[in-house]
């Protein structure tokens, strides 16, 4: 009799009617696997404990870390964390990859959802869009004239970050006429050069941009990235904007750079701590656009990032690599040679089947 692999889907991707946020038909993914059974877990969680590790042989992850201790006890079942979200700094991928699990991620479907939101700040904040509401709501028309936007033909906007979001991001704002830079080390200059963007220092991004957007990953590297010097660069008439991780910038120095008004405004959809507190600030700020790590958020987006990522599950289980594999040190690991070797037998083909 073929044991039936389990897999674990964290709760806190349902919504307020207890059905799945990226929508029902990405499980078929999973439902077209005969000798699989998968299930949400039982209550939202902040971690993944280790009893929760040793319950499944893997985990479909939306918000809940996984710290190492969620695989240092010898009786971890765990194959495969795939994390629904290009990000993956609530994973310890070090401890992960030690422990012999593989850790997925689904970038292909971000690019175009975060650069819209990207590109929603630019036009909302060019726009004063927010002031100009509250103008109507309020009858004061009359303040139109003291309230004029600002014209993108010109400006420069530059994107922290080249990797697919930032690349995204630059691609679609060359229809308004924008000059284009980013900063980022590791960027292909090739392609920046087809995408018509210029390569720059980060000093240099700070200085000359009228729009300033994070883009790039959370890692040591780029923990405190933007901090007082880097604010202390730009123009009193620039806007400042994140969509990508909290502590990429100093929120110290960003407040302080806000409160002062020495840049014009600001736009982040992501803060240092999440859920964000309600005296932060940022939320009373009326330079400032606000928005609790969802502005990406749609059906679309939400369903391509589940049917990338549940298929990692079905591609690992089946003994098949995974097509974003983000630890592939891991594959060196003697647990994971056995795991993907192994795994067609154990699933009698059925995981070949998955669509």
């Amino acid at each position: 009799m073929t044991t039936k692999l389990k897999v674990g889907i964290t709760r806190d991707i349902l919504n307020a009617k207890g059905e799945p946020a990226f929508g029902a038909r990405a499980l078929e993914t999973l439902k077209a696997v005969a000798d699989l059974e998968w299930e949400y877990l039982p209550e939202v969680v902040p971690e993944i404990t280790p009893d929760i590790a040793a319950r499944y042989d893997a985990l479909y992850v939306n918000a809940a870390r996984v710290p190492g201790s969620a695989v240092a006890r010898g009786d971890h079942k765990l194959r495969l964390v795939a994390r629904h979200g290009v990000g993956y700094d609530s994973v310890d991928v070090a401890a992960m990859t030690a422990a012999g699990v593989l850790v997925t991620n689904t970038p292909t479907a971000m690019p175009r959802p975060v650069a819209t939101i990207a590109l929603t700040f630019i036009l909302a904040l060019a726009g004063k869009l927010f002031l100009k509401d509250k103008l109507t709501r309020e009858n004061r028309w009359n303040e139109r004239m003291d309230n004029m936007g600002v014209g993108l033909s010109g400006c420069t906007l530059g994107v922290v970050g080249a990797g697919g979001i930032g690349k995204e991001l630059l691609r679609m704002a060359r229809v308004f006429d924008l000059k284009l830079i980013t900063a980022d080390p590791y960027a292909n200059m090739v392609e920046l050069g087809y995408i018509g963007a210029r390569m720059v220092d980060l000093d240099t991004l700070m200085r000359e941009s009228d729009f300033v957007v994070v883009a790039c990953l959370l890692n040591e590297k780029t923990r405190g990235l933007i901090g007082a010097h880097e604010f202390s660069l730009m123009k009193p008439s620039a806007y400042f904007i994140n969509v990508a991780r909290g502590p990429i910038v100093d929120e110290t120095a960003f407040i302080a750079t806000m409160r002062e008004r020495r840049i014009a405004g600001g736009a982040t959809d992501v803060f240092e701590q999440e859920p964000v507190a309600a005296d932060n600030p940022l939320l009373a700020m009326d330079n400032m656009i606000v928005t609790p790590h969802s502005l990406c958020w749609t059906d679309e987006c939400f369903h391509n990032m589940a049917s990338i990522g549940l298929k990692s599950i079905v591609d690992v289980l089946a003994g098949r690599h995974p097509e974003f594999l983000v630890n592939p040190a891991v594959l060196a690991h003697p647990r994971v040679q056995v795991v993907l070797g192994a795994a067609k037998d154990t699933t009698s083909g059925a995981a070949s089947r998955a669509t």
